[in-house]
């Protein structure tokens, strides 16, 4: 037994260490006095400074930012739709090819949707005269596409699980579906949202094979930019940038699990109340 223990503390050391070592690595070289980013020429903090010259980086930075907010705004709404009416409408004409659609991007190859994106916003200029060439209208509706399956998925996986009484007994005070449907199941799905939301930023910040394909001059987010010159080199100021993405995603992961632990504290103590009531 203890020996399984044991076993099982390593492995999980192990796993944290092959995952955080590298980006601790990063983070520290990204102080490194020295140009070479694998030798250590002492502390400095000179390549932050070149970094916030560096107009490219923060241009595709300052896009690729408000890229992922759009997306992962309009994948929250749609997908909140599309899982609404997967979980809640029962067996309805189209529900198959709907549940096909919302979910094949997410094991479809990353080229193959890039690919079928870019060949539709081909198609679509040449009839209807939009999108007008590749740009920031078609990466976002490119991520969009990718991450409205998972914010569906997320979506109905709570629905499913979501305690049906509570609606029909605001159904049975007179309470109209709309009025049901934001005063107490979108408080209650709260936390899936939020989840889905990050989710879809994190995946459109990070999404390099199908911006590729669909996006067009001037309009180069900030992977892009990065794996470019990465080609040629590692630079600091990429560590720079690294680091400073880092502690954003850091800062972002934590506040979200403090609102969605305070969240469910106070959704068990209104069950509490409620049963007490009882």
């Amino acid at each position: 037994m203890k020996q399984s223990s044991t076993f099982r503390l390593s492995v999980l050391v192990f796993g944290f260490a092959f995952l955080y070592i590298p980006i601790l690595s990063l983070i520290v070289y990204s102080f490194n006095k020295s140009r070479l980013v694998t030798v250590w020429g002492g502390f400095s903090t000179q390549w932050y400074g070149r970094l916030l010259d560096n107009d490219q980086i923060l241009d595709a930075a300052w896009l690729s930012l408000k890229i992922a907010a759009i997306n992962a705004t309009g994948a929250v709404i749609l997908g909140t739709l599309a899982g609404l009416a997967l979980a809640r409408f029962g067996k309805f004409r189209g529900r198959t090819l709907l549940s096909g659609m919302t979910t094949a991007p997410l094991v479809m190859p990353e080229v193959i949707t890039g690919l079928s994106l870019l060949m539709l916003f081909v198609v679509m200029e040449a009839m209807f005269g939009w999108p007008a060439g590749r740009g920031v209208t078609t990466v976002t509706i490119a991520h969009m596409t990718l991450t409205l399956a998972y914010v569906t998925v997320i979506v109905q996986s709570r629905l499913s699980t979501l305690d049906d009484s509570l609606e029909e007994a605001a159904m049975d005070l007179g309470a109209r579906p709309s009025k049901i449907f934001f005063v107490i199941t979108l408080p209650i799905i709260a936390p899936a949202l939020i989840s889905g939301w990050l989710l879809s930023f994190t995946i459109s910040l990070d999404d390099l094979v199908i911006a590729s394909f669909v996006s067009g001059p001037g309009s180069s987010t900030l992977p892009m930019v990065i794996f470019s010159k990465v080609r040629m080199g590692v630079s600091p100021d990429i560590n720079a940038l690294a680091s400073i993405i880092v502690l954003l995603v850091t800062i972002g992961v934590i506040t979200a699990g403090i609102f969605l632990a305070r969240q469910e504290k106070r959704r068990q103590r209104d069950m509490q109340m409620a049963a007490a009531a009882k």
